[in-house]
């Protein structure tokens, strides 16, 4: 039983390190690294479990285990990470905010 409790800290510990390499939350548009996969959306991982298919090797089965926490609505688990790094990682850029009013006179 050890053997399982140490293997499931070793991969949540990776899980915590390991940030998306390609696509829509890759490196390309999240700059320098990516968005770490515990933040990515639920229904973007939906889509490679029911479309495409999930990544061979160890960054598939990573995705599939956040994945199904997510699924599962354990999420929070990930919060430890989070606080870590300052909060959620920001998927859309930010937006300056304006607020032009018409003259009222």
């Amino acid at each position: 039983m050890d053997d399982l409790a140490a293997q499931m800290q070793r991969d949540f510990e990776e899980i915590g390190r390991t940030h998306m390499p390609f696509g829509k939350y890759g490196p390309q548009h999240h700059p320098p690294y990516g968005v770490p996969i515990y933040d990515i959306p639920a229904e973007y991982l939906g889509w490679f479990a029911n479309k495409a298919g999930f990544p061979k090797g160890r960054l598939g089965t990573l995705l599939k285990m956040v994945h199904q926490m997510k699924v599962d609505g354990s999420d929070i688990v990930f919060d430890v990470f989070r606080k870590q790094r300052g909060g959620p990682t920001r998927l859309r850029p930010e937006r300056k905010k304006r607020f032009d009013f018409p003259d009222a006179g």
